[in-house]
């Protein structure tokens, strides 16, 4: 059973999920836009497949071929797996972490400071808490944006029809207004996951009912069973 349908079960509510954006490889003008020479650099970090597939598939377009030199630092094991599918996996090369940017910077250590990293990310995400911690390290490093977010056609959805709406990324955000320009919240609830979703519906002036991850609420599911609990 997955938290979802524990919340279903216990309180008689029901779940839609429908993605408002999708993620695409950031288009070749675009990224020559950056001047960004990807064999400038001896170590790539990546935080998620999206990326990788981007990665890879911007290089080829550009026609560069990546060396087996290259080294490449993941932020999860499940990212760091996905590079199967461009590359053939060798330990000595590939490194994960546990998630969080310190242990991105801990798989660098002293072995590795002297390389040369490309950290990307999206056009919607920050790397600032791992650059933050590269510049205290004195690493050398560039960030690139690989990937956007493109909003999905939700026209046929009636979101009066909801009484709550969670939103896990700012590209949520832009795509509710692309969507539905006159939009107003009324009565509907939200909830937002992360700084970065906090961040992008108080500057569009969506009032937040439900924020996680909380100590108590580290997941939606949990966040949104603690608001119902309390609505008894």
């Amino acid at each position: 059973m997955t938290p979802y349908q524990g919340v279903t079960e216990k309180f008689g509510v029901e779940f839609d999920f429908r993605p408002f954006f999708r993620v695409e490889p950031l288009p070749v003008r675009e990224f020559r836009a950056q001047r960004i020479a990807l064999l400038d650099h001896t170590a790539i970090v990546f935080s998620s497949r999206h990326a990788i597939d981007a990665f890879f598939t911007i290089a080829e377009e550009l026609k560069v071929k990546i060396p087996e030199t290259m080294k490449y630092f993941c932020t999860t094991e499940l990212v760091a797996m996905y590079l199967q599918k461009h590359i053939v996996y060798r330990k000595r090369k590939i490194f994960y972490g546990d998630g969080t940017p310190e242990s991105v910077v801990a798989l660098i250590g002293t072995k590795h400071k002297d390389e040369t990293f490309l950290i990307t990310q999206s056009d919607t995400s920050s790397s600032d808490a791992l650059t933050r911690l590269f510049d205290a390290r004195k690493l050398n490093y560039h960030t690139g944006v690989f990937v956007k977010s493109v909003s999905q056609d939700m026209k046929d959805v009636d979101l009066a029809g909801y009484d709550m709406i969670v939103f896990f990324n700012p590209a949520d955000v832009k795509s509710l207004y692309d969507n539905f320009p006159g939009f107003e919240q009324g009565n509907i609830r939200f909830v937002s996951y992360g700084k970065g979703v906090v961040k992008a519906m108080e500057e569009a002036g969506i009032r937040i009912d439900v924020k996680a991850p909380t100590p108590e609420a580290p997941s939606v599911a949990k966040a949104v069973e603690l608001y119902l609990e309390s609505l008894r």
